[in-house]
């Protein structure tokens, strides 16, 4: 959302739109998909999240209040890990625990879905189309639903992206390890030690600089075509 937010700003009416989506993607989105990966590695045979108390779609149980603040300002952030124990998965460690990992951004993307089938089927439409700019400045009525669609379905979109993001602590750096061959997933495995640190830098040039963030590159560079599939 950090495309918008100076547009934001300049209408209230349509920053509270911005907020009720947010909201419900932060209730929704990081919920489902904390909770994909619990149900994932549950039936894969590891129970370590669901007696823990994360087999739930209940937000509480999984919200992390930094990685929500940031994805408010900055378009990404994350929740709270889900714990898996990779050794008892029944596809093996690390097949197992890259399938448990790409749960999560999957359930991002389905989500996404979900929320675009009013705008695919022409249930709400808006006279600007896409052209979220137009529809921020001169858009009432039936388009402020269309851009609370937008930005669930955007936010969504942006956390899954993130998440697949190949670098320590993300789900994508598993999801690598998991499915490339057995050398380079080991060479890849010695980044685990300064995967957070490489991503609190990146973290901090978006919040010092958006243009010159690498992530926004990284997310910008395939957000437009799994938005174009998706809606």
């Amino acid at each position: 959302m950090v495309w918008y937010l100076d547009s934001l700003a300049e209408h209230p009416v349509v920053f509270l739109v911005y907020l009720a989506a947010f909201m419900t993607a932060i209730l929704t989105g990081l919920a489902f998909h904390e909770f994909s990966h619990a149900w994932t590695a549950n039936e894969l045979g590891d129970d370590t999240a669901a007696r823990q108390g994360r087999l739930t779609l209940n937000p509480l149980a999984h919200l992390d209040p930094v990685g929500s603040v940031l994805l408010l300002l900055f378009g990404f952030g994350w929740a709270k890990p889900t714990p898996v124990n990779p050794w008892r998965l029944k596809n093996g460690p690390r097949r197992g625990n890259a399938i448990v990992a790409f749960a999560g951004p999957a359930s991002n993307f389905f989500f996404a879905a979900l929320a675009a089938i009013p705008i695919r089927t022409g249930l709400v439409e808006s006279r600007f189309g896409t052209n979220i700019e137009a529809v921020i400045r001169f858009g009432s009525g039936e388009e402020y639903v269309f851009l609370f669609l937008f930005f669930v379905i955007s936010l969504n979109i942006l956390l899954g992206i993130f998440n697949l993001i190949p670098l320590p602590p993300l789900d994508g750096f598993k999801v690598a390890t998991g499915l490339l061959p057995r050398e380079l997933a080991q060479n890849l495995e010695k980044l685990a030690p300064y995967g957070p640190g490489i991503l609190m830098t990146l973290l901090v040039i978006g919040m010092v600089n958006p243009a010159l963030s690498p992530l926004r590159w990284i997310i910008g560079f395939v957000y437009d075509d799994i938005f174009d599939f998706i809606v």
